[in-house]
């Protein structure tokens, strides 16, 4: 009867050991868990613009070709952001695009800035370059009345062994993608 008291309270005390390993795991899958959906959740309301705020009078939007004033220019990157820009506004907001000069709200966007730097020395040598762009937007809210300005600008890096022809190559989809996306959460967020 001792073996058997024996085998139970080491099996029990088996069990207690199996039961605090497993515990703190099943808290942090819990913990992950929500912060997962924390995220999601989040995240939907971050990049989701299907809930842009814009006012029930406006309906229409003009979007001016982007002209590029910076003193390099890259040929395709004007005609590249403003179709892409034109697209977004688009399907994620309800505005309808028109060419007309009455729209509700008028966009025109230029190209101010596009620059290069190096970013990274290694060995004394540069290790990584950067591509800045800077995009000066300007909304004329007609129904109000209202002009609002704005620089949008961000950096790319690219490897200094990359020429800038080939870190165009390489950066252009990023760029037209992540700029359009700033310039879009410019004009839809309260400056």
């Amino acid at each position: 009867m001792t073996s058997t008291n024996n085998y139970t309270s080491v099996s029990g005390r088996k069990s207690k050991t199996l039961l605090y390993r497993l515990l703190p795991c099943s808290w942090l899958l819990l913990i992950a868990g929500l912060l997962a959906v924390g995220v999601h959740t989040s995240g939907c309301r971050i990049y989701s613009f299907r809930d842009v705020s814009i006012p029930d009078s406006i309906k229409t939007v003009k979007i001016n070709f982007i002209e590029n004033k910076a003193s390099y220019v890259n040929p395709q990157l004007a005609q590249r952001l403003t179709d892409r820009l034109r697209q977004k506004i688009v399907s994620q907001t309800r505005l309808s695009q028109t060419n007309n000069d009455n729209a509700d709200w008028i966009i025109n966007a230029t190209i101010t800035g596009y620059s290069f730097s190096t970013s990274g020395i290694s060995q004394q040598q540069e290790a990584t370059n950067r591509l800045t762009i800077t995009v000066h937007v300007i909304i004329d809210k007609q129904k109000s009345n209202e002009t609002k300005e704005q620089d949008v600008s961000r950096s790319f890096e690219f490897s200094a062994s990359q020429s800038i022809q080939q870190a165009e190559t390489n950066l252009a989809d990023e760029i037209v993608r992540s700029m359009t996306d700033d310039i879009f959460n410019q004009l839809f967020s309260e400056w």
